[in-house]
């Protein structure tokens, strides 16, 4: 994280620049978090830190930790396994509305996103990473011509960026999540309505399946040097 410049929304910033530094790995779930630490580190006073720190807390990403303050909330099996059910449910929704009714779309917008992918993957930069595969699901969410799916998602969004976060830092995981997007975007492309709901529904599944295994494990979080 770098120091940020003094400006009247330093409260929305400091909660941003926190909010990704988990979201990336670069804060880890189980660690402390103190507020001259950070205000330190982003060249702030600790009253936005502490207020973003609280507007964190409300939305689950940290939690007390007793006499040591507040702590990242370590990722929770049951939560990943949950929220991706129903994500499972509303991709393959998307893909099937998008099969149906914008096939030429998909294929005029979709192959570049599947190169950007690519690339952001090749380059091993996470944030770059999670970009590019929240950019391939939004295509699919605008294209499906139902407005309610990424709505309905939209609470739930910055969460389910920190898990596709920890399922990119999986060893092996990130050109298998490629090829998974490229099967289901030519699925869209042919007009094939039930293999793309399936191929979604079944690579959301699949993703927070392996995830949640690597958590029980104690294995799914992996700090990144933080600095």
């Amino acid at each position: 994280m770098q120091p940020l410049a003094v400006q009247p929304d330093l409260v929305d910033r400091a909660y941003q620049a926190i909010l990704d530094a988990i979201c990336d790995g670069t804060l880890s779930g189980g660690a402390r978090l103190t507020q001259e630490e950070l205000a330190e580190r982003l060249g702030v006073s600790r009253q936005p830190v502490m207020q973003a720190l609280l507007l964190l807390r409300r939305e689950g990403f940290v939690r007390e930790a007793g006499r040591r303050g507040v702590m990242v909330a370590p990722l929770d099996p049951e939560h990943v396994l949950h929220l991706y059910e129903i994500r499972a449910a509303l991709d393959g929704l998307a893909a099937q509305g998008s099969a149906r009714a914008a096939a030429a779309e998909a294929q005029r917008r979709g192959p570049s996103v599947i190169a950007a992918g690519r690339l952001a993957a090749r380059s091993g930069a996470l944030a770059a990473m999670i970009a590019a595969d929240m950019e391939f699901h939004r295509l699919l969410y605008a294209l499906s011509g139902n407005p309610l799916i990424a709505e309905t998602l939209a609470p739930h969004w910055q969460h389910i960026r920190r898990i596709m976060g920890a399922v990119l830092r999986r060893d092996g995981a990130v050109a298998g999540v490629w090829d998974e997007h490229e099967a289901i975007l030519a699925a869209v492309i042919a007009g094939d309505s039930e293999r793309a709901e399936r191929l979604s529904a079944a690579h959301a599944r699949g993703s927070a399946r392996a995830l949640a295994a690597a958590l029980a494990n104690g294995v799914g979080e992996t700090a990144r040097a933080y600095g």
